[in-house]
């Protein structure tokens, strides 16, 4: 039930939250904030949401979320942006806090958003979720002043409800702009932004019998933004909110919780410079059985033949050891998150295959994570089983090619 009400924010997108609103920085200049989007710009925004989940008042369960944004500016005027980004959701592995992300599932998404901040979208995309905000007035402002300015949440019910467009739930901001504060020794132009939401849908007859559908929604979000002038672009922000919806057939579900995101500026990998190198790099450290391609999300390093413990998810010494060689190339890309992703040959069933997948590929990123390659808001975990061999599985030589483990140097 969770996914219909998971965040999906932008930091140029979306506000953050969470204030002290009686304080004004000292020695804040009135300014003009707009949007700066320049054609070629590429950047990524990594939130974090920890979220509680109570259906009709019972705690049904808690959820560490983690949303993935990658985004081109396509074209640019004056400040005005065309975005193609693609979102992705998942949720760590565990179901608590603490474990490794499994790579979920992408959302593509093509918007114009102006430089002061509205959004122009077709109804065929789904994120991001929350739009129009930040807003900003066509003038100067000053430390303590205060605006309004309308906007709206788009959730994707399309699973939970069958509404096959993005449910739009309208508010009106309330923003107030806190001054200059120093975070971790970068000055940023801080704001307040907090809605509220109230909406009420009728309900829906299919066949003359009413199907459950959110007929009323509530709640609110606090958030609390960091925005880099010099950019033109919110750098991080954090979020309070709550969300209740209550549906035709009487019931109802409470999302609660905090929220973090920030924006960072990845290498592109994926060119033939890169590849060369990475290649190079490889030879000269002597590792064996791994190659390296080109693809939409970046450069691939596959380990072919992989060792694990017979029939399990435990890494030989031997893999451990040509881990750590290949950790000398990853770090060599530290703003780049990395998907690790597990492949098996024919053998088992398909749900032996694909589950066994999945656990040598948690076994690598927990291998990287614990050396402290990336933390573990930096790797993602997929398991294929068997379905993307590269080698015949009738003979033994392919189906050792198919054995394999990738670490993609991710750019999308």
């Amino acid at each position: 039930m969770m996914n219909f009400f998971m965040k999906f924010f932008l930091s140029f997108l979306i506000l953050p939250f969470v204030v002290n609103a009686g304080i004004f920085a000292q020695n804040s200049e009135s300014q003009k904030f707009t949007f700066k989007y320049k054609k070629g710009d590429s950047y990524k925004i990594l939130s974090t949401i920890n979220e509680n989940v109570f259906v009709n008042g019972q705690l049904n369960h808690k959820a560490e979320i983690l949303n993935r944004i990658s985004v081109s500016v396509t074209e640019a005027n004056d400040g005005s942006g065309t975005h193609d980004a693609t979102f992705m959701t998942s949720e760590n592995s565990t179901g608590a806090f603490g474990g490794i992300f499994s790579y979920g599932e992408d959302y593509k998404s093509v918007f114009v958003r102006d430089a002061f901040g509205k959004y122009s979208i077709s109804d065929e995309y789904f994120m991001p979720v929350v739009r129009d905000v930040p807003i900003f007035p066509d003038k100067e402002i000053s430390p303590g002043e205060k605006w309004t300015a309308e906007g709206h949440e788009a959730h994707d019910l399309r699973r939970t409800f069958g509404i096959m467009i993005p449910y739009k739930i309208p508010f009106l901001a309330e923003y107030q702009y806190l001054g200059i504060e120093n975070d971790n020794g970068k000055s940023f132009h801080k704001f307040d932004v907090k809605y509220t939401l109230a909406y009420k849908m009728d309900a829906v007859l299919y066949d003359f019998q009413i199907v459950d559908v959110p007929t009323e929604t509530e709640g609110f979000s606090h958030q609390t933004i960091f925005w880099d002038l010099e950019k033109g672009y919110i750098d991080h922000y954090s979020e309070e909110f709550q969300i209740v919806m209550k549906t035709s057939l009487g019931n109802t579900f409470v999302f609660d919780g905090v929220a973090h995101a920030e924006v960072t500026e990845f290498e592109s990998t994926s060119d033939e410079k890169n590849l060369a190198a990475v290649i190079e790099k490889i030879q000269d450290l002597g590792i064996k059985d791994v190659s390296v391609t080109r693809g939409e999300k970046g450069l691939t390093l596959a380990i072919e033949n992989i060792q694990f413990e017979p029939d399990s998810d435990i890494l030989m010494a031997t893999e451990k050891a040509k881990l750590n060689k290949i950790a000398k190339i990853l770090n060599e890309y530290p703003n780049n998150d990395l998907l690790v992703t597990g492949h098996t040959a024919l053998r088992g069933t398909t749900n032996d295959r694909k589950r066994l997948s999945e656990q040598r590929a948690q076994s690598v990123a927990d291998y990287l994570i614990k050396t402290k390659v990336r933390d573990k808001y930096h790797v993602f975990t997929k398991g294929m089983g068997g379905d993307a061999p590269i080698a015949d599985n009738n003979t033994e030589e392919g189906r050792i090619k198919n054995r394999r483990v990738e670490i993609t140097i991710m750019d999308k």
